[in-house]
């Protein structure tokens, strides 16, 4: 029952990496042109906000500062470098650096959670980067050292703030949507003045522009961080960091269905190495034998033994 249950809610996590996976297609079918930031600030900033207007609660003590690191780190940074790289670097490069991503959880998790680094993880994490190779690469570009190092630290930022969230929990008093909307908030007034300094507005703004917004503050931001983090309180950072495998296997689909692409064997044979990457990736560690027990994480109760989800997660989630 535990693990069908664990399946499950692997299956729903994954759903919020399947999402982002089409906000490329969104951007630049939907979107004003050039206006990375512009997408990125309206994608967090009025989903956040419209959040806090639901929970009525703000951050106390010191999950003032929290909530700042996690929502720069989940959304704000990790987002700015996403675009950065994607803009300087070759279709597909930026996916192929970002996929190092669940092996930086890996060493993450073995330093702040107390896991284990087990040799199952750094096959499937080999695994996930030679299927990303084979769907998104197009044969050889020259880098941009700007983009490539953009790229790495995209994946750092999204690895260190699964590992935090994760470490840190969230309040006893604080649901999902509510711990959401902190993040989003934080990282859409992080964005704001880089928008407001690089960027302008557009000129006018279409019915596809506002179908595109729309769609990128629903489903692109509330809807999917709130089941991100959903997850991240319920699994295993490490198994939560290879569902972000999906994305460029989502954005590989979208481009066939609608703008006529077509998947060569390499591709499809790709996506099945992801697939089963990311099967590894849930494995979880034997249970302890009778008599031992796990070890906690520094600075955590028992009841926060690393795969265990804590009593406030539990009955705010």
């Amino acid at each position: 029952m535990k693990s069908r249950q664990n399946v499950l809610t692997a299956a729903v996590t994954g759903l919020a990496p399947a999402v982002w996976g089409s906000t490329y297609l969104v951007t630049t079918e939907l979107l004003p042109p050039d206006r990375p930031l512009l997408a990125t600030t309206v994608r967090a900033l009025p989903g956040g906000l419209l959040l806090l207007a639901l929970g009525r609660k703000l951050p106390v003590g010191v999950w003032w500062w929290r909530a700042l690191i996690l929502g720069v780190l989940n959304i704000g940074a990790f987002n700015f470098l996403l675009f950065f790289a994607a803009y300087r670097l070759p279709g597909g490069i930026a996916a192929m650096i970002m996929s190092a991503q669940p092996m930086f959880v890996v060493v993450l998790a073995a330093l702040f959670l107390g896991e284990r680094i087990r040799a199952i993880h750094a096959l499937a994490w080999a695994m996930g980067v030679a299927g990303v190779v084979l769907l998104v690469f197009r044969g050889t570009a020259s880098l941009d050292t700007l983009g490539v190092l953009a790229a790495v630290g995209g994946a750092l930022c999204m690895a260190l703030g699964i590992t935090l969230t994760k470490r840190w929990g969230r309040p006893e008093d604080v649901g999902v949507l509510t711990f959401t909307g902190w993040q989003l908030t934080a990282g859409g007034l992080v964005l704001l003045p880089f928008w407001l300094a690089l960027e302008d507005l557009p000129d006018t703004l279409t019915g596809s522009n506002i179908i595109g917004f729309a769609y990128l503050i629903t489903f692109g931001a509330v809807l999917s961080y709130m089941v991100w983090f959903r997850g991240i309180g319920r699994l295993p950072a490490v198994a939560v960091s290879f569902l972000a495998l999906g994305s460029p296997v989502v954005a590989t689909l979208l481009g066939c269905l609608v703008k006529d692409e077509t998947l060569s064997v390499l591709q499809i044979f790709g996506m099945a190495v992801i697939f089963a990457a990311i099967v590894l990736g849930q494995l979880r560690a034997p249970r302890p034998k009778p008599g031992e027990t796990s070890p906690a994480p520094p600075g955590t109760t028992v009841s926060q033994v690393p795969g265990q989800p804590a009593p406030e997660q539990e009955r705010s989630g």
